[in-house]
């Protein structure tokens, strides 16, 4: 054993060489099953059935939940491991242990191990895993040498054909709002997509819920009866004294009594509501957590790029609202915070998303809209998406980069104007790192 340690030391991949290896894999895209990553935890000696788990699926709202009850965990003592995706600023982020990235060591250790598997299935003529399943197994290896007391994991698109639902040991399985999306893969109606989805449900598990359209709770409940597992239903509707700024909002829900999050946007408030019931089951399943450490995490919880306030005046605002249904809650929170403002959109969008549905959500509050280009095989040009705007709306430009983009938007935008940039995450986080290093460039000149 000691002398395997020693040779894959000997061998182990650079950090570059590592994200090289994973870049490769892109050309093996989406791939639904359980097979392939069944196959490559077996060979890594099946580490999920180590763990336990609490799984979420939903269309929008998952980072959010996720972040608020890993937060609240980790008050709570536990050693708590997260996984996401996609991420915003650095790769490490989809998998972290109480709020901390996994280093670039243990992220080198890991892949080496798990390229190694791929190869020898290779071998054996099963075919290549996909990134998503050699990042999930990554994630599961680490997790497990770790010694995790829960995990916190987020399905990558679906459910129950999802690279994640390999696990097992699930004490909550988490539904976050479901709404169209991924059609081509997950089904056209959303009795279809929450028959997916609610493939994560395992026997012995909880299940807790948001506030769904009626034909997403009939099939929930249709499965939760099927599978004996009991239903629990959020009720955002029951938060009460919510007072919003573009800071923080605090609100009381049952016995939870004046709790604040940092988090903005008006969904903020139903995601945090559901991390409370989540909370309760835990509490339930042997996972006990205390008013303080319910408070304190709430508090703490912070995720980049949803409703994020980047700047005051103008107000500059990133959001990742990139379907339908994130474009309803965004206009939501704009008819909330900036009614009667002057508003400039900064929009970059994936190929694959309903742009039209977007586009018809959120234009009518906007006075100006720039749009960008997002990279990579699903990515749509500026030009392009400028194209489906003028559809809707008269002023429309396209630019060459994020960083034109976010000048022109100062530019175009007195102190009382607001900015709002949102769609895929695969652009804000060089959003939200230019207009930081704009904001700290203008203080040095200061």
């Amino acid at each position: 054993m000691e002398e395997k340690k020693e040779e894959n030391a000997e061998n182990e991949m650079s950090f570059k060489e590592a994200m090289d290896y994973i870049d490769s894999l892109q050309a093996y895209g989406i791939v639904p099953g359980l097979e392939n990553i069944r196959n490559l935890c077996e060979k890594l000696g099946n580490p999920q059935d180590d763990l336990k788990f609490i799984h979420i699926a939903g269309t929008n709202g998952k980072g959010s939940v996720l972040c608020f009850v890993s937060s609240i965990l980790k008050e709570a003592g536990y050693r708590t491991g997260r996984y996401i995706s996609p991420t915003i600023f650095d790769y490490r982020e989809r998998i972290q242990i109480n709020g901390r990235m996994i280093s670039k060591k243990d992220l080198c250790a890991g892949m080496t191990r798990v390229k190694e598997a791929c190869e020898e299935l290779v071998k054996e003529g099963e075919p290549q895993p996909t990134p998503f399943e050699v990042e999930t197994a990554l994630a599961f290896l680490y997790f497990k040498e770790k010694q995790c007391d829960i995990v916190v994991l987020e399905t990558g698109m679906g459910g129950k054909l999802d690279a994640t639902n390999i696990i097992k040991n699930t004490i909550t399985a988490v539904f976050t709002s479901i709404s169209p999306d991924h059609m081509k893969f997950l089904g056209n109606t959303l009795a279809e997509i929450t028959e997916v989805k609610s493939g994560i449900l395992k026997r012995g598990c909880k299940a807790v819920t948001v506030s769904q359209y009626p034909e997403v709770i009939e099939v929930l409940k249709e499965k939760c009866r099927e599978m004996q597992v009991p239903l629990v239903m959020a009720e955002p509707e029951k938060a009460v004294k919510v007072k919003s700024t573009l800071e923080s909002q605090r609100f009381s829900y049952k016995e939870y009594k004046d709790m604040m999050i940092m988090l903005t946007g008006r969904y903020q408030i139903d995601n945090a509501v559901l991390s409370l019931e989540v909370v309760r089951t835990l509490g339930e399943s042997g996972y006990p957590v205390t008013e303080k450490a319910v408070r304190k995490g709430l508090e703490n919880a912070k995720w980049p790029g949803r409703f994020q306030l980047l700047h005051k005046k103008p107000v500059f605002i990133a959001d990742g609202a990139h379907n339908r249904d994130g474009a309803a809650r965004l206009a939501d929170s704009i008819r909330f915070y900036f009614t009667n403002k002057r508003i400039i959109y900064i929009m970059g969008v994936l190929r694959d998303k309903e742009q039209e549905e977007i586009i018809k959500e959120t234009c009518p509050y906007a006075d100006q809209i720039l749009t960008v280009s997002t990279e990579g095989k699903r990515g749509l040009s500026a030009y392009e998406l400028a194209c489906e705007v003028k559809r809707f709306h008269k002023n429309v430009t396209a630019l060459d980069s994020v960083e034109e983009a976010v000048e022109l938007s100062f530019m175009l935008a007195d102190k009382d104007s607001v900015i709002i940039a949102f769609g895929s995450l695969s652009y804000l986080g060089k959003l939200i790192k230019t207009v930081e290093n704009r904001d700290k460039s203008k203080m040095i000149q200061v």
